[in-house]
């Protein structure tokens, strides 16, 4: 059975995250602690022990969630025997493309902690607060979004953000013109149009300055071909190539995160029968059943969960 990796993104996050990898593998405990020194922060301190409004701030959420996620696959490989190879194809959920590629060996585990340290700083300084807004669109189709951003778009910037499952899709861009698309989406007849409790409008053109700041960082950033595909966020279709990546990544900033489509070509055109998330929560795990029918989906975020996993490709 072809099987793929996801990898986790922003909201995913708890405390106590990562811990009982750390305290059952010493492969995943490595992991949190090249982390901390790539840093120079006793990062793991605060995911296990919090305070959660400190862990929630972007530049610790992100590389937060990639540690975790990195954790898991180390702990898979010289546990359970289960490489990344073992896998058709990798993505991510924004941040998470970090996490992905970080576990198909394209950037080091130090590297990928301080680029996201990077990007969650840039990210934060980008907007100032108050200014930008998100808001999902809950039972939404791509054409009431679209309709939506119209609206929206003749107050200032709104777009597109994430088109994350069918019915569930998120703005992002300038306060006003965000609110009055989430009105007009009411309108339309959409279920739920509700304004997202976020420090900044990300994934949209508001971000160039963070967008920038990733070029310059992703520019002096060794950057190796994956050991399999990642199907990114901004084209839904799998690279290898280590400069397209690297353009990917920038462009991911202000893009839209397609992770329907991901998921959808993976599961059609890419043969993908089953999808495991490695990391923090079961966030794209459930996701999954929004997007595709007939795939399995398994959520790998503890010690019992990957035996599971292991036996279930025996099978």
């Amino acid at each position: 059975m072809e099987f793929a990796f996801i990898f986790p993104g922003q909201g995913s996050q708890i405390i106590g995250m990562g811990k009982d990898l750390a305290d059952a593998f010493p492969s995943a405990r490595a992991v949190f602690e090249e982390v901390d020194d790539a840093l120079s922060q006793k990062l793991s301190r605060l995911m296990w022990d919090g305070p959660m409004e400190d862990l929630t701030l972007t530049s610790n959420t992100q590389p937060a969630l990639m540690a975790t996620s990195v954790a898991a696959m180390r702990a898979l490989k010289s546990e359970f025997g289960i490489d990344v190879t073992d896998a058709k194809y990798v993505a991510g959920h924004s941040l998470g493309e970090y996490s992905a590629l970080c576990a198909a060996g394209a950037i080091s585990v130090s590297q990928t902690a301080q680029l996201l340290r990077i990007r969650g700083n840039a990210m934060q300084a980008a907007v100032p607060v108050g200014t930008g807004a998100m808001a999902a669109l809950l039972g939404a189709s791509l054409e009431d979004a679209e309709a939506a951003v119209i609206s929206g778009s003749h107050h200032g910037i709104c777009q597109i953000a994430n088109d994350n499952a069918t019915g569930q899709i998120v703005l992002s861009g300038e306060k006003a013109a965000v609110e009055k698309a989430a009105e007009t989406a009411k309108e339309l007849g959409v279920k739920k149009a509700v304004m997202l409790p976020v420090s900044a409008p990300f994934h949209c053109d508001m971000m160039k300055p963070a967008a920038d700041a990733m070029a310059q960082a992703l520019a002096d950033t060794v950057i190796a071909e994956p050991a399999v595909p990642v199907v990114n966020n901004v084209t839904a279709t799998p690279v290898t190539d280590p400069d397209q990546i690297r353009k990917d990544l920038v462009a991911q900033v202000t893009g839209r995160v397609r992770w329907r489509e991901s998921i959808e070509w993976m599961a059609g055109e890419g043969g993908i029968e089953k999808f495991a998330e490695p990391g923090c929560g079961k966030v794209l795990t459930v996701m999954l059943r929004r997007i595709v029918k007939g795939v399995e989906g398994k959520a790998l975020n503890s010690p019992e969960s990957f035996e599971a996993f292991a036996e279930s490709l025996k099978s």
